[in-house]
């Protein structure tokens, strides 16, 4: 009987431990994120390893900008901006720091970065570094080896005061004109604390007891007051405990990331998803503090009466996919996005481009706030619609169109509204208006369609006011693009003043660096596609669909015509090519889904997988392009769950191609939307047949509708494609007839 007992306890100790080991190797969605994927860049501006809770004020990233380098700066308390500078250096050292001795670099090994916690090794000071965040408050750790007097310094990067007072450290340093404020304060009490006289910077030098081997350093920061930072801190972090703060920064990454439950695919397919799905919660950022927030909008602080204040977008960037998966994911948050924007303009004038922590920076061309608003608005969120309205007309009536300037319309802009194009310049013709850089260009043709755009999204605000003569206004003006249309070439092309196409033009090289005299960032290839709003028009504008889809399979193996480095010594922007099809920049993002509106989705289908496959991937330079904050992984979520929204402000989206067996989208609702791909893998890319609900579905797009009301889209996927599915009547995305 005891041997009985003894064999069952066996079997039981044993499947527990199976159990343990399981219980063990099941990964959270956070586990997947890996924040090196693009830390090194294959042009331009890198990912960083960032350290963060979501849209949260304080973000760490360590002081090194360039993966493969070992030097580094420092610690910052915080980076105020998506890839604008961190302030306030956190900096240990050991031993005697000599009298007048500049701003030192480490050199580091044994890196090691997730959203929720930070380490690494010093190793000329033989010092660990650890680092995790709160929302408006984080705390550092730094172990010593055994050896000379440690000490922690804490300097500005440029203006700024630095306060020694009752055993914590205060005071801002000036952040692109305004003021960030702190208050930190360690766990051991220095043996002495002085100033430095490091030029042009203010510094403090903690020196602590030879006998101490860790100082943890906690903090908060304000863009109030010191003493509000004093409260940030001591709302979020009890006491010196790092690993406390961890776990809680890990948990809140969880829940954000949770939201989204994908089953299948391969580690890899995972990995970049999370990762990508964690880079979408960078930005915007919610700085309001004890129900009050600083606007540099007009440099006061506001009761923020409920409603928080989000500032850290460039809409040029995140309008086209970061928006509408923010509105799918948090809808909540998105609308008080919205009345920040509302808040913005009434503090400042006009409605802003680049709203950041200082201010509107203004860069790029069009205003897509107006997406922004049109496609909450048409998705069902709540947000002031009047105020709204009013900001986006005075805007684009009142202010210039002319890129990275902000300030009151010029002649250039009068000639716009008279008539319908922003007139470009010949080669070699002197640019007269002094608002015009020398490096962004007029932009002309660029600016034209954006404009149309944009005119188009106000025009949906008109017509939920009942303004039926601004909504005729607006939509008239939505058709713009057409003035730049060059029926015989088949391509968008600019004109001069008078109404000429300038001649002689190359469709891939004109206009300077980054096309930037007729476009912007990219050449007439990627612009071709750049109306959004009237799909259909613009195939209509080719001639039909069989022009439409030579051009678009055109696109895809149109070469450089150049040598590589010559075509990236001009497009630097451009990376990621296809062809001219370019992968890293956001106005080619909905290109590959417009084989839907022509008949053609199992296009779609393969080259959204071909460029997933090739141009997001588990390693240092998977990501082809600036990422932007969230605005190309926001592509990646929406492409890899199996659709995108082609037409932000129209509220449908169109079907591509999932990566995984089964996606939920968990909505605020407490509804589930769930996309099963059965059979998807590498080779089955292709659907062969679907059903919405139970169904059968033969249209290659859906409606937001469907997914706020819970349910399954269901696709049987095949290693060939079926060129009969989705293309019957009906089956084609909508454009703008859908909400005009």
């Amino acid at each position: 009987m005891s041997r009985i007992r003894n064999f069952f306890m066996s079997v039981f100790l044993f499947a527990h431990c199976v159990c343990m080991i399981n219980a063990q190797s099941v990964k959270t969605p956070v586990d997947y994120v890996n924040t090196r994927i693009g830390n090194i860049s294959h042009l331009l501006v890198p990912t960083f390893p960032a350290t963060h809770q979501p849209n949260s004020m304080i973000r760490m990233i360590p002081g090194h900008h360039d993966f493969v380098t070992d030097r580094m700066r420092g610690f910052p308390l915080n980076v105020p901006s998506h890839r604008q500078g961190d302030v306030l250096l956190l900096m240990p050292y050991r031993g005697t720091l000599e009298e007048g001795n500049e701003p030192f670099v480490y050199r580091y090994d044994h890196e090691r970065s997730t959203p929720y916690l930070y380490s690494v090794f010093l190793d000329d000071y033989g010092v660990e570094a650890r680092f995790a965040p709160m929302k408006k408050a984080a705390i550092y750790s730094f172990a010593f080896e055994p050896g000379d007097t440690p000490g922690i310094i804490l300097r500005t990067n440029g203006q700024g005061e630095l306060v020694w007072d009752a055993g914590a450290l205060s005071g801002y340093e000036v952040y692109n004109g305004i003021k960030h404020y702190f208050y930190l304060e360690f766990n051991q009490s220095p043996t002495r604390v002085t100033s430095l006289d490091w030029k042009n910077v203010q510094a403090r030098a903690a020196a602590f007891d030879p006998a101490v081997k860790r100082v943890v350093a906690r903090y908060g920061v304000s863009y109030i007051s010191v003493d509000q930072a004093r409260k940030n801190l001591k709302k979020e972090i009890a006491d010196f405990d790092l690993e406390r703060v961890a776990d809680h920064a890990k948990l809140a990454w969880n829940e954000a990331l949770s939201k989204i439950k994908i089953e299948g695919g391969t580690e890899d397919q995972r990995t970049v998803f999370y990762t990508s799905l964690y880079r979408a919660h960078e930005r915007m950022i919610n700085i309001s503090e004890d129900g009050n927030y600083f606007s540099a909008y007009d440099g006061k602080v506001h009761a923020d009466n409920g409603v928080d204040f989000w500032v850290d977008d460039w809409v040029w960037d995140t309008y086209l996919a970061l928006h509408p998966l923010q509105i799918l994911l948090n809808p909540k948050e998105q609308e008080q996005k919205l009345a920040s924007y509302i808040r913005m303009y009434e503090q400042s004038g006009w409605m802003p481009t680049f709203p950041c922590v200082f201010g509107d920076a203004h860069c790029m061309n069009g205003n897509h706030a107006a997406s922004v608003f049109a496609d909450a608005l048409n998705k069902g969120l709540r947000f002031d619609v009047e105020k709204a309205f009013e900001g986006m007309k005075h805007t684009v009536m009142t202010e210039s169109m002319i890129p990275w300037y902000r300030g009151p319309k010029t002649a250039l802009d009068d000639f716009y509204h008279e008539h319908g194009w922003f007139p470009a310049l010949h080669p070699g013709e002197k640019e007269e208006f002094t608002q015009v850089g020398p490096f962004e260009q007029r932009q002309a043709a660029a600016v034209t369609t954006a404009a149309s755009y944009d005119d188009w999204c106000i025009a949906q605000l008109a017509k939920y006011l009942g303004r039926d003569s601004d909504y005729r206004f607006f939509e008239d003006r939505s058709y713009n693009y057409r003035n730049v249309f060059n029926k015989k070439t088949k391509f968008f092309h600019p004109k001069d003043k008078d109404g000429n196409f300038i001649e002689p033009f190359d469709y891939i090289f004109s206009g300077g660096i980054g096309s930037r005299a007729y476009f912007d960032e990219n050449n007439a290839w990627t612009y071709n596609w750049d109306v959004r709003h009237r799909i259909s028009d613009l195939i209509d504008l080719f001639g039909g669909e069989e022009p439409f889809i030579t051009r678009l399979d055109q696109l895809f193996v149109e070469g450089m015509t150049r040598a590589k480095w010559q075509y990236y010594a001009v497009h630097p922007d451009a990376t990621g090519n296809v062809g001219q099809f370019v992968m890293g920049n956001e106005p080619s993002f909905h290109i590959p889904y417009l084989y839907n509106y022509v008949g053609q989705p199992w296009k779609t289908q393969k080259r959204i997988r071909m460029l997933m496959e090739s141009w997001f991937r588990n390693d240092l330079m998977g990501v082809c392009g600036d990422e932007d904050g969230g605005g190309m992984s926001a592509f990646y979520i929406f492409s890899s769950l199996g659709f995108y929204p082609v037409s932000p402000g129209i509220p449908m989206y169109a079907i591509g191609s999932p990566l995984f067996e089964r996606s939920e989208i968990r909505l605020a609702n407490g509804k589930v939307f769930t996309v099963i791909a059965h059979g998807a893998s590498w080779e089955n890319k292709y659907i062969q047949s679907a059903k919405l609900n139970g169904v059968e579905y033969d249209k290659t797009w859906f409606t937001h509708e469907n997914i706020m009301e819970g349910g399954t889209l269901e696709l049987l996927m095949g290693n060939r494609p079926n060129k009969g599915w989705g293309i019957g009547e009906g089956a084609t995305p909508p454009s703008s007839e859908f909400v005009d």
